[in-house]
């Protein structure tokens, strides 16, 4: 058995943040699902789409985007339909549009030599030991078992530490389905779409590389016929479909209320969307994976004393903030509200 300072789960843009930021007297594990390149193995469903605030984050760290991340087109505006009301509005979002995949492959790639990084590998229990903890992972078919004396939760949705260090928690959970298909819309398009007959979050769809992916957060019992039912009425909106290239689905979280979102206890942390760290109004939680991680980095780098009750402290900025997008994401699936600001057309931007 090894042992470790930290054990990282989990290298997505939270866990790759962390793994990239730690300082190198500290002996790291970084266990990670997917493969260390390619297109083949485990891919994170998500529209891509780079938010201004994880723009910041990168300025922050001095970091630029390479060409290979970045996807076209561009685009400048979010087209919004409120369904039942058949409202439709254009609003500007300062979003750039990336291959989700390339990207999380990218943040791997600047992890330092000195984290020992686990790719392809499979997390099957956490457990508490000697203050500590222990970590039992499959790694190429094989067993294999280490202890920390941190443990960081950075495996999103459903994540396994959050589990074990909240058996009794309970926070909003949807089904996230999305499709790919080839690319037929004559002017490409990014769209944000409200109807509370189908899902009470939202869907999207976005042009990515030569395709549209057209997807939503359902409630879990009956999501496939809610987006095959959305898919129909979206056909009559001009929506043009076609086979699907490939179907995606995973868990994502909403939160709704303070206690929805956890740091962790007993030298374990959560960071990202395992701390349920993502935007109620627009689901969006790259920039809080970075962000929680940064902070996290800074407590663990320093050796600081009682370091869960500090990582509780520092990111209550970022929870006071995402509570803020609570009450957005109530007043944009609440159908009179919606109805009401839509057609105010307040911020509305009119095409010729």
């Amino acid at each position: 058995m090894q042992d470790y300072d930290i054990a990282i789960i989990g290298l997505g843009p939270a866990g790759a943040t962390l793994a990239r930021l730690i300082a190198p007297h500290l002996k790291v594990i970084a266990l990670d699902k997917k493969q260390s390149c390619g297109s083949d193995g485990f891919q994170k469903p998500c529209g891509g789409l780079l938010a201004p605030d994880a723009q910041r984050a990168f300025i922050r760290f001095g970091l630029n985007l390479p060409v290979r991340v970045i996807a076209n087109p561009q685009i400048f505006s979010v087209k919004t339909y409120d369904l039942p009301t058949r409202t439709v509005r254009n609003y500007q979002r300062s979003y750039i549009n990336i291959n989700r995949h390339a990207f999380d492959l990218w943040l791997k790639s600047l992890i330092p030599a000195y984290v020992d990084v686990r790719h392809d590998t499979l997390c099957r229990k956490v457990e508490p030991h000697n203050g500590g903890w222990r970590v039992y992972f499959s790694e190429n078919g094989e067993d294999h078992t280490i202890s920390a004396r941190y443990l960081v939760g950075a495996e999103g949705a459903n994540s396994l530490v959050r589990r074990t260090l909240y058996p009794g928690h309970k926070i909003r959970t949807y089904q996230a389905i999305q499709q790919w298909f080839h690319e037929q819309h004559p002017v490409p398009f990014y769209s944000c779409l409200f109807d509370n007959a189908v899902t009470d979050c939202y869907s999207w769809s976005i042009s990515k590389d030569g395709y549209f992916i057209f997807g939503g957060a359902f409630p879990m019992k009956s999501g496939r016929e809610r987006y095959q039912a959305l898919k129909e009425k979206m056909a009559t909106h001009q929506f043009v479909f076609g086979e699907p290239v490939k179907s995606e689905k995973c868990l994502v979280l909403f939160p709704q209320k303070w206690r929805d979102f956890v740091c962790g206890r007993d030298n374990a942390f959560l960071i990202g969307e395992a701390a349920g760290f993502i935007s109620a109004s627009s689901l969006e939680g790259i920039s809080y994976a970075l962000d929680s991680a940064d902070v996290l980095s800074q407590i663990l780098n320093h050796g600081l004393a009682h370091p869960n009750r500090v990582y509780e402290r520092k990111t209550q900025p970022l929870r006071v903030k995402l509570m803020g997008k609570i009450v957005k994401s109530r007043l944009l699936t609440t159908p009179w509200l919606r109805s009401a600001i839509m057609k105010s057309k307040m911020a509305h931007i009119t095409q010729r």
